[in-house]
Parts: structure tokens; C-alpha cells; sequence
């Protein structure tokens, strides 16, 4: 799997047209146990993104990639802003210079985003966060890969246990954020945050997926 810069910036472009399409459902997700704007807050800071992509034309990878987390965590409100807005400069950080990125650069740009999701938010997989879509698509990437998958294959594995991880949120209590004020009254309702990476998640490879 080889990702050109011309690649990032249609997945950035598809992800922000798959938030803007999914923006009252993550905003109704969020009204549940939060402050009902996680969908409002996210597209807006997409749609600063979508309209910025013309400048980051001649930009490597890293450079890319690091001003998406900019505009993220200046438009986006909440906790949200911040924490994907980490999740793309650590990735960013790790393609710095490149124009291409391989199997490899994705798989530790993945684990820099997440480790910086959880520096950032002091939260772990269980806390009924982002990080439970995110470290278990990581995970079974990595593990995939390892047990000699080709990407596409091990992709579709991470996609399906990111969505494992969105569904097992409904089941937990929050611990973060806003929806830890309602202790188990958090039970039940599936977090947006992890809804959000998910698609993100997704939408990602389905784009990588097309290019094997």
C-alpha cells in the first residue's frame, strides 16, 4: 500500500463529506449523554478543512496532515477539537517530509495518533471514549499484518473491530467528559465519539481498499 499526498487529501475530502452527511447523527448521539454538538462541532471544523485543502496543494504529507489538526483544534469546540486535532498532528509528525507513505508509515502514524488521544485526554480504551473504535482498528491491524494479511484484508478486519468497539460503548459507563456526569445513566447510549472515529475509520479504508 503506497499513499500519495494526492491520496490524503481525497480521504481528508471524503471524511469531511461523511461527517457533514452524518452531522445529526452524531449531534442526536451526543444529546443523549452530552452536550448535543459533537456533529455540529466536527463539520463545521471539516468544512474549514475542505475549504483550506486548495492551500496545502504543494504541502508533503506531515505538513498536511499537522495543519488539518490546526484548523481542528481552532474551529471545533468541545473536547473533540483538541483531541482529533492531536490524533492528526502526531500522525502528521510522523509522515513530516514525505510524499508517500507506505504500510508502515500508516501503522505508526495510527499508533502516534492514538497515543497523543490519550496523552491529551488522560483516557484509555474502556472509558467509553474515541479510543475504543480507534485502539482496537490498531490493534487488529497490527495483528493482521503480523499473521501475513495483505493490507486491504487486515484493513477489513480493523474496520469491523472499530465498529465492535463503537457498539461495546452502549454497554459501559462513561468515565470522561460530559457523559461521566451521568454515571450509569450512561449505560445504553452509544458514544459519539467513538461513532465519529469509526466513520473516520471507515472511510479511510474504504478509499485505501479501492486503490489495492
Amino acid at each position: 500500500m503506497i499513499l500519495t499526498t494526492n491520496d490524503v487529501l481525497n480521504i481528508i475530502r471524503n471524511i469531511a463529506e461523511v461527517i457533514e452527511t452524518n452531522k445529526q447523527y452524531l449531534t442526536d448521539l451526543d444529546a443523549a449523554i452530552g452536550d448535543a454538538d459533537h456533529g455540529i462541532n466536527l463539520d463545521r471544523g471539516f468544512k474549514a478543512i475542505k475549504e483550506k485543502l486548495p492551500q496545502f496543494l504543494d504541502k508533503d504529507i506531515g505538513a498536511i496532515l499537522k495543519n488539518v489538526g490546526m484548523v481542528l483544534v481552532s474551529t471545533v469546540g468541545g473536547a473533540s477539537g483538541p483531541l482529533y486535532g492531536t490524533f492528526f498532528m502526531r500522525m502528521g509528525s510522523i509522515a513530516l517530509g514525505k510524499k508517500a507513505i507506505d504500510d508502515k508509515d500508516i501503522v505508526a502514524m495510527f499508533e502516534a495518533g492514538l497515543s497523543g488521544i490519550k496523552e491529551r485526554g488522560k483516557a484509555q480504551a474502556g472509558d467509553k471514549t474515541m479510543i475504543d473504535a480507534i485502539e482496537p482498528a490498531l490493534n487488529e491491524l497490527k495483528k493482521s499484518l503480523e499473521d501475513g494479511l495483505k493490507f486491504n484484508e487486515a484493513l477489513s478486519i480493523a474496520v469491523n473491530a472499530s465498529y465492535s468497539g463503537v457498539e461495546m460503548t452502549k454497554k459501559i459507563a462513561a468515565k470522561k467528559g460530559r457523559a461521566s456526569y451521568l454515571g450509569d445513566r450512561s449505560i445504553g447510549h452509544q458514544d459519539p465519539g467513538a461513532t465519529s472515529a469509526y466513520l473516520m475509520i471507515k472511510t479511510a479504508a474504504e478509499y485505501m481498499d479501492k486503490l489495492q
